[in-house]
């Protein structure tokens, strides 16, 4: 007798997903309904497609009902659950995935669904968003994604956003995205030897981001900006510089004198003795003064 032979076959995967992508949001044979975003945006949805592709929505649905004196009845909630802190276009991206694991992305709301897909442990999702914000990055939203890629340790895309940074740093520093990033990741920015500005210019971007921090943070200045400014490179500053940049800090106090003192003393020994090597070496886009080549950017 002839052994049993058995097979997988896949049919046409486009028609299968086609199929599927009529039941998003269709309130024919749903079964729960989110309230989403301030426009309260109805959405409906297939329990059994959302517990099947996401743990966290398994969680939800599986629930007992508000009230229920039973913890383990098998009675599932019916909703609506409200989601008021999502755009509807945001949620329905991350519906539109788990039902035909696409994503339909524009630059207004890919890095929200990027924060969505790692909110819901959607990996494949998270890795669609960042691809897509790397192949459509721009000097107005550059900013944005780097902040994003840092808090939710997307490595590949900090050092892509980096890397576009150091590309047109000039622009980049002017941006609204630019003011909003926190001391940490403008730190961050500032210890790269690649950033294409001038350090005087790099000076003043930090000095009206962390004016923008400090009104919005209701903190002083130099409270705010204390870890950005670590890593400006004062040294390469000549003393005219010095001097016009010390009058501006007599208003703010954005820098400590300390730091100042040392680039003084930098260029009193000539040679960088005594400062951070690193904060001595020119970035691509320092423009070249005299006394650089007293310094010892090298020096370990």
């Amino acid at each position: 007798m002839a052994g049993l032979c058995s097979a997988r076959l896949q049919g046409d995967v486009a028609a299968f997903t086609a199929a599927l992508r009529t039941l998003v949001n269709n309130p024919q044979f749903s079964d729960v309904m989110f309230v989403v975003g301030q426009e309260q945006q109805k959405v409906f949805a297939h329990r059994c497609v959302l517990a099947c592709r996401c743990q966290v929505f398994r969680g939800m649905l599986s629930q007992a009902p508000v009230g229920s004196q039973d913890s383990s009845s098998s009675i599932p909630p019916q909703g609506p659950f409200i989601l008021g802190n999502v755009q509807p276009e945001v949620f329905l991206a991350v519906i539109e995935f788990l039902y035909t694991n696409s994503v339909t992305l524009n630059s207004h709301i890919a890095l929200e669904v990027l924060t969505s897909s790692v909110e819901y442990g959607l990996q494949d999702l998270c890795k669609l968003c960042v691809k897509f914000i790397k192949d459509t990055l721009s000097v107005e939203q550059v900013c944005e994604a780097l902040q994003a890629a840092v808090t939710y340790g997307q490595v590949d895309l900090q050092q892509h956003c980096l890397a576009f940074i150091e590309g047109c740093t000039a622009a980049v520093v002017q941006t609204q995205g630019f003011r909003e990033l926190s001391d940490v990741v403008l730190a961050r920015v500032l210890r790269s030897d690649r950033l294409a500005a001038d350090e005087l210019d790099l000076v003043q971007a930090v000095r009206e981001w962390a004016h923008v921090s400090s009104a919005v943070l209701e903190r002083p200045v130099p409270e705010v900006a204390a870890l950005p400014v670590r890593e400006l490179r004062l040294p390469l500053l000549a003393p005219s510089e010095l001097v016009t940049l010390e009058s501006y800090n007599q208003q703010d106090l954005l820098i400590p004198v300390e730091n100042i003192a040392a680039a003084w003393r930098a260029h009193a020994l000539r040679r960088g003795s005594g400062v951070p090597s690193r904060l001595c070496r020119p970035r691509r886009g320092t423009r070249p003064r005299d006394h650089h080549r007293h310094l010892e950017p090298h020096a370990k």
